[in-house]
């Protein structure tokens, strides 16, 4: 029986040139409040270059300091607001593998640290069904508590959520898109590894 052929497309810095979360931030708060943010938290941005700190702890930190208490609904109306910008920071050489794959009829997944709200109505809008990324904690009055209720889907984290959603990996080839070492673990799973860094 002929395999079926999966594609995951890291979204930060793969499909797209920027790292969409300080871009959602400065779309939703503005550009003022996002550098001020940043400037508030660079004792831990160092840190965690230096790897001193966690990857997730920084990007929970960072995340509550600009949507904790926000409600959910308005969370999700900008991340449909956000698709438009989305398509501006395209790379299109990938995008036109992403394409190539989705005309072969494979399967295409976005796997992301990113969160999930700002990815999808742009994977929606692009044919792109299959979308695996950090998840929010709302409360029970409906706002963003400012955490993760999921653990934050980078490095092996990507790897064990794929292959939640696609356990009998010897079934499929499977192509992996990457830029970054937080990548390394799903393109280190693959049958083909693709490295976007110069694409």
């Amino acid at each position: 029986m002929k395999k079926r052929t999966v594609a995951t497309f890291d979204f930060d810095g793969t499909i797209t040139r920027k790292d969409t979360l300080l871009e959602f931030i400065k779309f939703v708060k503005g550009a003022p409040a996002l550098y001020g943010g940043l400037l508030w938290h660079a004792p831990l941005l160092v840190a965690y270059k230096l790897r001193m700190y966690p990857n997730w702890k920084v990007k929970q930190k960072f995340f509550s300091h600009f949507f904790k208490g926000m409600s959910y609904d308005e969370f999700c109306r900008w991340g449909e607001c956000f698709a438009d910008t989305v398509d501006q920071m395209i790379k299109h050489s990938v995008f036109q593998k992403l394409l190539q794959h989705q005309r072969q009829g494979d399967t295409v997944y976005i796997v992301s640290a990113s969160v999930k709200e700002w990815i999808l109505p742009w994977a929606r809008k692009s044919g792109i069904s299959h979308v695996i990324a950090t998840e929010v904690e709302v409360d029970d009055q409906g706002r963003l508590t400012g955490r993760f209720s999921s653990r934050n889907c980078y490095g092996q984290e990507k790897v064990n959520r794929f292959l939640a959603e696609e356990p009998r990996r010897e079934s499929y080839w499977l192509y992996a898109y990457g830029d970054s070492r937080g990548d390394r673990y799903m393109l280190d799973l693959a049958d083909r590894a693709i490295w976007c860094k110069k694409m």
